[in-house]
């Protein structure tokens, strides 16, 4: 099992992936070459052999482009066969009504994967 360590940047979430199967992706996703940063995940995803896998998504912002290839890299992970139990906890603030909608769209659209929404205060 690869492990995986990106720290955030700017335009970019951080994402880990260690030897407990949770994935996080967390902070903004506005990268200028969006190939370049989704590529390696997305093809990380279709090998990966774990038989259970969590994964927290708390993204304060993302681009169109970005969506697009979130929902691409979580299709592989709901389509790859030694995944059996897939959890997407997806976070959001509690006034973000476009947020949620956006995790319900993609629950939708995954059909293994068991989403928990999870609505947090935004900070003062």
């Amino acid at each position: 099992m690869k492990t995986i360590d990106l720290n955030a940047t700017h335009t970019t979430p951080s994402v880990r992936f260690g030897e407990d199967g949770r994935l996080l992706i967390k902070g903004r996703s506005i990268p200028s070459d969006v190939m370049k940063f989704y590529k390696p995940l997305i093809e990380w995803g279709g090998s990966l052999q774990v038989k259970k896998l969590t994964i927290d998504i708390n993204l304060e912002y993302v681009n169109s482009a970005s969506s697009k290839k979130l929902l691409y890299l979580l299709k592989i992970l709901d389509a790859n066969a030694s995944i059996k139990k897939l959890t997407v906890n997806w976070y959001y603030e509690r006034d973000d009504e476009d947020a949620l909608e956006n995790g319900k769209v993609l629950e939708k659209l995954l059909p293994k994967a068991h989403f928990r929404f999870r609505a947090y205060a935004e900070a003062a």
